[in-house]
């Protein structure tokens, strides 16, 4: 088995999970000399299909109007790690990075009823603005009527990660470390390879904690927990996150 079958994500009920945590997906249409043409959209992920709203007028919906397939990409990375991190620490080939992604192949099409175009983009408010606050739109409504909602439809879905699952258990252990250790001694550097915005705003203690707490989360995915608190680090094995 090679690696782009040992990464693939197997659960579909993680990637529609995950896709309803991210904020930003790469829509891609063909336009009509075929080339690719590639927008960021927020999205929401509702009832079996990707959702996506905006200005009614542009290069996306005139490809869509002569060829409805397209594609929809969503990534998060996760950890840098330089070479460093590995044995031996100056081979500049062992740099890595651990992510996830999800891929999907479909059609995509204008909605054009409005009660439809008012749940879907509840559903978009609902996804962001969680803290609540404000009126559900309805069907009727002129902004309802005046923003344009395209829905994919995904005919393959697919994910990958990577999160170190088939390394050694012991450069896997020795990995995790370091992303806390890292953590702990550059907490900005961490947060920088992320491209967090605001850093130079936030204070020291600040910083040492969103570091603390990301790497914390990132080593939980590959399966380990500290077992000491800030700066001390004591790994040991936990389950596995299964993708």
């Amino acid at each position: 088995m090679n690696f782009g079958e040992r990464s693939k994500i197997k659960s579909r009920e993680k990637i529609i999970e995950f896709l309803q945590k991210e904020h930003v997906g790469r829509f891609t249409t063909i336009d009509k000399d075929g080339f690719p043409f590639i927008a960021p959209m927020n999205f929401v992920y509702c009832d079996g299909m990707i959702y996506i709203h905006g200005f009614p007028k542009g290069e996306k919906y005139d490809n869509i109007k002569s060829n409805p397939k397209c594609g929809f990409e969503v990534d998060k990375e996760l950890a840098f790690l330089p070479s460093y991190f590995f044995e031996p620490p100056t081979d500049a080939s062992l740099t890595d990075t651990l992510y996830v992604s999800i891929v999907i192949k479909g059609h995509a099409e204008l909605v054009t009823d409005n009660k439809q175009k008012a749940d879907a983009l509840n559903a978009l408010i609902e996804k962001y603005q969680v803290e609540g606050g404000y009126e559900r739109l309805e069907g009727e409504m002129a902004t309802v009527r005046g923003v344009a909602l395209i829905k994919i439809k995904p005919e393959v879905m697919t994910g990958k990660y990577k999160l170190g699952k088939y390394w050694d258990p012991k450069d896997k252990l020795r990995i995790a470390t370091r992303i806390m250790e890292r953590a702990a001694k550059k907490p900005k550097r961490t947060l920088e390879l992320l491209n967090i915005a605001g850093l130079d705003k936030l204070d020291d203690e600040i910083t040492k904690e969103l570091a603390w707490i990301h790497c914390t989360e990132v080593i939980q995915m590959m399966g380990f927990q500290n077992n000491s608190k800030y700066p001390d680090i004591s790994l040991s094995v936990i389950e596995e996150v299964d993708w």
